[in-house]
């Protein structure tokens, strides 16, 4: 499925690393399934914002850029971000990762 299996997972890492504050935190955590590939994200809460970006655009941009990456490999890359506690919009985002594996706009952050 993925000649590279964890280069879909380093640019996430890199990307979100230099995008946050507290890059130490950044973790990734990648599995396949039958739907494809998963990529799930955790960073501290406090850069949460960071990720999510205005209206959702920057976690929008960030699975646009892993489909393309993914279709170069024949493969579908998902993104999921995870919630960590006390993060500041846990409550907003929630039910949007849930539908990780959707490709339809409203897979975006709000």
């Amino acid at each position: 499925m993925d000649n590279q299996p964890e280069r879909d997972q380093q640019f996430v890492e890199d990307v979100v690393k230099a995008i946050v504050d507290n890059p130490d935190k950044v973790v990734t955590e990648r599995t396949i399934d039958e739907m494809g590939v998963l990529i799930k994200l955790t960073v501290d809460p406090s850069d949460m914002g960071k990720i999510i970006g205005k209206e959702g655009k920057t976690a929008k941009a960030l699975r646009t850029l892993l489909r393309v990456l993914g279709a170069k490999n024949n493969a579908r890359v998902n993104l999921k971000i995870v919630e960590p506690e006390g993060s500041e919009r846990s409550h907003a985002t929630a039910s949007a990762n849930e539908d990780a594996f959707e490709d339809t706009p409203n897979d975006v952050l709000a």
